[in-house]
């Protein structure tokens, strides 16, 4: 699979690997596994959203896209690991999503769809997975999402 031409398709591309805010690495392959580390919405270093989630459409919208840019720096951080080769890649396994949600929140499954979707966009019937969103009181960074991913390697990949 080329996953920089199929993120050009969707009118996406693949970021620059973000730089860990603390002590752990982006993304470690473990086996036939890829454990992506939760990713927060960052473009060339800076935060691109901040603050809690509010009830309403237009919160929504914007932390879905939150969510979605943490899975583009997702995908760039197991990208790296792979060495940009995604041919072992088989699916996408288990996906976290923490969303800074205010009083009165409640819909940290919404905002997960964003990671959702473009996960399935990209990657097809591969890219649906296992899923747990909740919701928080505060993230890294005062972000309003954070994205952790585990990706599935086939068994040609040891």
């Amino acid at each position: 699979m080329d996953l920089k031409a199929k993120l050009s398709e969707l009118g996406a591309e693949l970021p620059k690997v973000a730089d860990a805010v603390a002590d752990y690495v982006p993304a470690v392959r473990f086996g036939r596994l890829v454990y992506v580390s939760g990713q927060v919405p960052m473009v060339d270093g800076k935060v691109t959203a901040t603050g809690r989630v509010e009830p309403g459409n237009d919160a929504l919208q914007a932390a879905q896209d939150a969510a979605r840019q943490c899975v583009l720096n997702g995908l760039a951080a197991a990208d790296a690991v792979l060495d940009g080769d995604w041919s072992a890649f088989e699916r996408v396994v288990k996906v976290v999503v923490y969303v800074a949600g205010a009083d009165g929140f409640d819909g940290p499954h919404h905002v997960a769809n964003g990671a959702s979707q473009l996960l399935a966009e990209v990657f097809g019937e591969a890219g649906r997975h296992a899923r747990v969103a909740v919701s928080v009181k505060s993230l890294p960074l005062d972000v309003p999402v954070e994205v952790e991913m585990t990706l599935g390697l086939s068994a040609d990949a040891d």
